[in-house]
């Protein structure tokens, strides 16, 4: 009967037939629907996952709410893209086309965010946010970062890539049954409409009356940067990672504005820079340091950059047992107590300890255009007087573009993996041990010159998946590959290493300094996690006598402070402390997380956000709490100083005038 029956015949075709009351708009009203779906059920699934956090800032409910609506201006913008497509070619005569490219669009774009989401929990076990920026730069390493992957997360890609493929499929068969009902209106009512659909859209996105459209600033409801990161949604984090990766904002543009005069006289006002002479105007933080110990004849200079070796990990200060050999060695030499990294990545602390370079909330300058040639390191410096210069690493030396930004200013050599005949090779190159043989091979080498020398050694074993030989150490957890068992063996490592060149001739010719790059993981329930940037820091070797270094100091003063102990004379930018003269002056340290820069000074750490009034924290060292709530207001003179030392290495990267004058550039 049913045959016969027109109206009966429609039925029974419902739903995969019927005309959807949306017309061409049918694809794009599903997905978002779909969209907002997967978003919310993803936050509500982390909040529960991350519940003792979220309950500590007493806003779930707000989370919720302006969750959705943080979803509602990513789907915006996905929309965006189709939409402006509908006039041309949502008509009858190309509704087949509009229906193609619409459900092309949408599957695509919600697999984008499923892959986002799924990708999240991983991510924010090891940053404590959700993805960033930090998640497309990985990209520029395909081959390390997969093998990191599938060594050290197997499980998770796995399940992350089944779940993506799965949803992925059920949610083209929900769009491919709005695609049956997407009928063509005819050319008026396309017209009339459609400007109303791009107003809708367009206030979906904008998402306020305010001045500003909405931006991932205005989510920041509590002092906990992983709940703030929780408001939002992943794909829109990567994709502002992306924008401002493309922008490289300055300063700034993030924290405010300052006069340049203003920046410079308040960084060059601290104690220890108050008696050099700035007499380049070109170059404004230029200066001669004489050194503190005057020598006949400069001593050498060896720097381990240790990965990932946080104070976390080290029991004199607060940490974990895990450092015998650097325990033993600290008593030896200048051991900080109070030294602080600048940033999260290996490239943040690169340009802190071998550039004397302030961080900024830009990439970091190993990785930036302007700056792979003519940018002072210190192996720029002191190839101009004649020493020989290289960077020894285990692994592959352009991974995050060292070897562009090392070879361009001022490291004569580079050996990497590919130098090496390692006994144990991991995701990450050659093991610790074997990068420690070639640089002791390399260090006699360089010592049978006769000429003076500084070689950069940077370490690789604590790194996931925390690949190391076995039979090495006795392990503190009873899982392998663990960081504490990784940080046992770079530890062990490092011990057999300074143990060796204690026995060489360069010994007491060669300054030796231990520091970490930043910790293995940075998170806490605070904006800044201040606690996590706190690094060891051990400078010994030729007559470097015991000493403990209670001020507060940032791998920026390092440099300085090297020059000086090894009798070194130079011109150079570093704004950086040096400690044999101002040990006793009260110390700062300069904090990059994510957008946040906070400036420590004692127990208060001034804290600049982006797009918003400054916040003053109260920091307790002992259980790593920031207070922000009971800090009060930073004072117009604490903001001045914070800003002024931010704003800083983004004016001289700019202006290209964190170098050497023109005349005592090396050559090679």
């Amino acid at each position: 009967m049913y045959k016969k029956n027109p109206i009966l015949r429609e039925l029974a075709a419902w739903p995969s037939q019927r005309v959807s009351p949306a017309g061409p708009y049918a694809i794009l009203l599903r997905m978002l629907f779909i969209g907002l779906a997967v978003l919310s059920l993803s936050r509500i699934a982390l909040m529960g996952w991350q519940w003792d956090r979220v309950m500590a800032e007493g806003i779930p409910g707000q989370m919720l709410l302006q969750g959705v609506r943080a979803d509602l201006i990513l789907l915006g913008y996905l929309l965006a893209v189709p939409l402006l497509l509908a006039p041309l070619l949502a008509h009858r005569s190309t509704i087949g086309l509009w229906r193609r490219l619409t459900l092309g669009w949408a599957t695509a774009a919600l697999v984008f965010v499923v892959f986002m989401e799924c990708s999240t929990p991983q991510f924010l076990m090891q940053y404590d946010v959700r993805p960033n920026r930090l998640f497309v730069e990985y990209l520029a390493a395909p081959a390390e970062v997969f093998a990191t992957l599938w060594n050290g997360f197997r499980t998770a890609v796995i399940a992350g890539m089944a779940a993506t493929i799965a949803l992925g499929v059920a949610m083209h068969r929900l769009l491919r049954g709005a695609a049956r009902t997407v009928a063509p209106w005819s050319a008026r009512k396309l017209l009339l409409t459609w400007p109303l659909v791009c107003f809708v859209v367009f206030l979906q996105i904008r998402s306020t009356t305010a001045h500003r459209p909405a931006n991932a600033a205005l989510f920041a409801l509590t002092g906990d940067a992983m709940v703030n990161s929780l408001v939002i949604n992943s794909p829109w984090s990567v994709l502002e990672g992306v924008a401002s990766l493309m922008e490289e904002k300055t300063s700034s543009e993030i924290y405010g504005d300052m006069d340049r005069g203003r920046v410079l006289a308040e960084v060059t006002a601290a104690p220890w820079l108050r008696d050099y002479r700035f007499a380049h105007p070109e170059l404004p933080t230029l200066h001669r340091q004489e050194p503190a110990i005057l020598r006949d004849r400069p001593l050498n200079l060896v720097i381990v950059l240790q990965e990932s070796l946080g104070a976390t990990f080290v029991e004199s200060l607060g940490g974990l047992p895990l450092t015998p050999e650097l325990e033993k060695l600290k008593g030896e030499g200048w051991w900080f107590e109070q030294l602080y990294a600048t940033g999260t990545r290996s490239v943040r602390g690169i340009e802190a300890v071998v550039a004397g370079y302030a961080p900024t909330p830009a990439r970091s300058v190993v990785k930036l255009s302007l700056s792979q040639t003519n940018f002072y390191t210190l192996a720029a410096g002191l190839g101009e007087q004649g020493y020989h210069t290289e960077f020894v690493y285990g692994g592959e030396a352009h991974f995050d573009n060292m070897r562009s930004f090392f070879t361009g200013n001022g490291f004569q050599k580079i050996v990497d993996r590919k130098q090496m005949k390692p006994k144990f090779t991991g995701s990450w190159g050659a093991s610790d041990e074997d990068l420690f043989d070639k640089s002791l091979e390399r260090l006699n080498v360089l010592h049978a010159q006769n000429k003076p020398f500084f070689s950069l050694i940077f370490t690789s074993s604590n790194h996931e998946p925390f690949e190391f030989p076995d039979g090495k150490i006795a392990l503190h957890d009873r899982d392998k590959q663990t960081v504490n068992n990784a940080v046992k063996y770079a530890d062990f490592a490092l011990g057999k290493f300074i143990a060796t060149a204690k026995r060489q001739d360069y010994w007491k010719d060669t300054v030796f300094l231990i520091v970490a790059d930043h910790d293995n993981r940075v998170y806490g329930n605070s904006l800044v996690p201040i606690k996590k940037f706190h690094i060891p820091g051990l400078i010994l070797g030729a007559d470097i006598a015991p000493k403990r270094i209670a001020t507060l100091a940032s791998q920026i003063d390092l440099g300085p402070t090297l020059l000086s102990l090894m009798g070194v004379a130079s011109e150079h930018p570093m704004i950086g402390r040096d400690l044999v003269r101002y040990d006793k002056a009260p110390g700062r340290a300069l904090l990059q997380f994510n957008d946040y820069f906070a400036y420590l000074e004692g127990k208060t750490a001034t804290i600049l956000r982006p797009q918003g009034s400054p916040l003053l924290g109260r920091y307790d060292a002992a259980t790593g709490a920031v207070d922000t709530d009971n800090g009060g207001t930073p004072t117009a003179a604490q903001v001045n100083r914070a800003l002024a030392h931010v704003m800083l290495p983004s004016l001289l990267y700019k202006e290209g005038s964190y170098r050497l004058p023109p005349a005592t550039v090396p050559t090679r």
